[in-house]
């Protein structure tokens, strides 16, 4: 059985976790199977949107037991290597030129709850539960530290990652975690609706946006200003830019 689903609804690509036995725990072959299927809608000009869904009753329950009991024996520079793996995975959600939408049902916890976070948005049922216990066995969420941090301020994010608790889909959304609710019974259609407002608005823009805003956390004000001028100029020469002029100087 693959460990991942894939499948293309109009311009959206829906990827699915398909460990529901295992309640869609990470393992390597999870992890590799992720980022193949991530780069290959990313090559597909015709998809506006990606999706990462869970099979089953969870989105994802973080790390499976067979890789914490490989952690447990692993060497330093082994698990070097394998925390690198899932952090090339969070790095490439940003790095592709679409956006990536986590559609969370069930729980989404540990590297779950990381996975989920590093995607563009995250829309959730109103029962989704979210939570970071690593650190109950001693573990550090480290590498989505990176992005909760910029999601949050310091205090929060040093509650979320150190308190270990899961907290509902409605705190999420007062976090501002989560994008928007929707009830379980309609969310199927509510996601395939979230994600298809991406086919009516310029995909140019919408890429050129997606690597700005991660581009300029690194940058001084002025400087994210000035990289924000040379984006909107290059945004003015491209076809969606030229034809949306046109269409609406004919109005």
């Amino acid at each position: 059985m693959s460990v991942i689903l894939t499948t293309t609804e109009d311009s959206t690509h829906v990827i699915t976790l398909n460990r529901p036995d295992k309640r869609n725990a990470l393992n390597d072959e999870l992890i590799a199977a992720l980022k193949d299927a991530l780069r290959e809608a990313a090559a597909d000009e015709t998809i506006r949107a990606i999706v990462i869904r869970g099979a089953g009753k969870d989105f994802c329950s973080g790390a499976d037991l067979s890789a914490l009991q490989k952690i447990a024996s692993a060497s330093f520079e082994e698990n070097v290597e394998d925390a690198r793996s899932l952090a090339e995975l969070f790095e490439l959600i940003r790095n592709v030129r679409v956006p990536v939408i986590a559609a969370v049902h069930g729980r989404a916890l540990a590297g779950g709850c990381g996975l989920a976070t590093a995607c563009d948005l995250v829309i959730a049922t109103n029962t989704a539960r979210f939570g970071y216990p690593e650190v109950k066995i001693g573990f550090v969420p480290a590498m989505v530290a990176a992005i909760l941090r910029r999601n949050l301020g310091e205090k929060k994010s040093f509650e979320l990652l150190t308190q270990g608790f899961e907290y509902s889909a409605a705190e999420a959304l007062a976090l501002g975690l989560v994008n928007k609710l929707f009830d379980e019974e309609t969310f199927d259609q509510n996601v395939a609706e979230y994600a298809a407002v991406y086919t009516n608005v310029s995909a140019s823009a919408v890429a050129m946006t997606k690597s700005l805003i991660y581009d300029i956390d690194a940058h001084s004000f002025s400087d994210s200003i000035e990289k924000g001028v040379i984006t909107n100029a290059n945004a003015r020469m491209t076809d969606d830019c030229q034809q949306g002029i046109a269409r609406f100087l004919e109005k």
